[in-house]
């Protein structure tokens, strides 16, 4: 278990996370459900993020806000509420790998306070069709899944759609796509965390993108590579 003085902090606002080999040092419900009877989905949809983020990554300290109940259905308010008890927590980033279909300034307003402090937002953003919210506010790093991503991967997208993707899960597993390839960018930005801790949020997604294995939208045929991406 990392020293919660030195480990980085990272918020989750999701379903409950209980997983072996993660180090929750804190979580607080806003689902309005009971903490003792988490849904099915809720807990794989949490327990996903948790173990995307931490894969292959030591010295993370999980803060875990809980927005869904019984589905994975949540409010706006939840959302804003999840967001300013995360920055009391003084995290460094927020995984949000969900969609709302609509904007609220609650949320807004929330979002551009966590950004101004410094906080790194990811928010979930569709591979195809109609952007949603977090991600589509200002300075919201839009993440996608990928498929040709590994789990080691990312792709430096820079598209209308979305900013980084990254790896999308297998299919036929509980937890795949956009949720999947929010939560490796959030691994891959927290992994530059932990080994250049004096960068600042822009800093560390310029080093994301000039590392990142795959550069431009996912097309047919063979994807380009990044000239620094190992082949190996």
């Amino acid at each position: 278990m990392p020293d919660d003085a030195r480990a980085l902090r990272v918020g989750i606002i999701d379903g409950p996370v209980d997983l072996g080999g993660v180090v929750i040092a804190a979580t607080r419900n806003f689902s309005g459900c009971d903490d003792g009877l988490p849904a099915v989905d809720a807990l794989h949809h949490g327990n996903g993020v948790a173990r995307f983020i931490n894969a292959g990554c030591s010295g993370i300290a999980f803060y875990v806000a809980r927005v869904f109940g019984e589905s994975l259905v949540c409010r706006p308010d939840q959302v804003a509420e999840a967001i300013h008890w995360l920055m009391e927590q003084d995290v460094t980033l927020i995984n949000m790998s969900f969609g709302l279909r609509h904007d609220r300034s609650v949320l807004s307003d929330r979002c551009q306070e966590a950004v101004d402090a410094g906080i790194c937002l990811v928010g979930a953003s569709p591979a195809q069709g109609e952007g949603v919210y977090p991600s589509l506010y200002p300075r919201v790093v839009r993440a996608t899944g990928d498929a040709r991503c590994s789990a080691a991967e990312i792709a430096w997208l820079a598209s209308e759609q979305a900013d980084y993707g990254g790896y999308p899960g297998r299919p036929g597993d509980t937890f795949v796509g956009a949720s999947a390839g929010c939560a490796s960018v959030s691994g891959a930005i927290a992994r530059l965390a932990l080994e250049n801790p004096g960068l600042d949020t822009p800093e560390l997604l310029e080093l994301l993108a000039s590392t990142a294995s795959y550069r431009g939208p996912e097309r047919r045929g063979q994807p380009p590579r990044s000239p620094s991406a190992s082949t190996a």
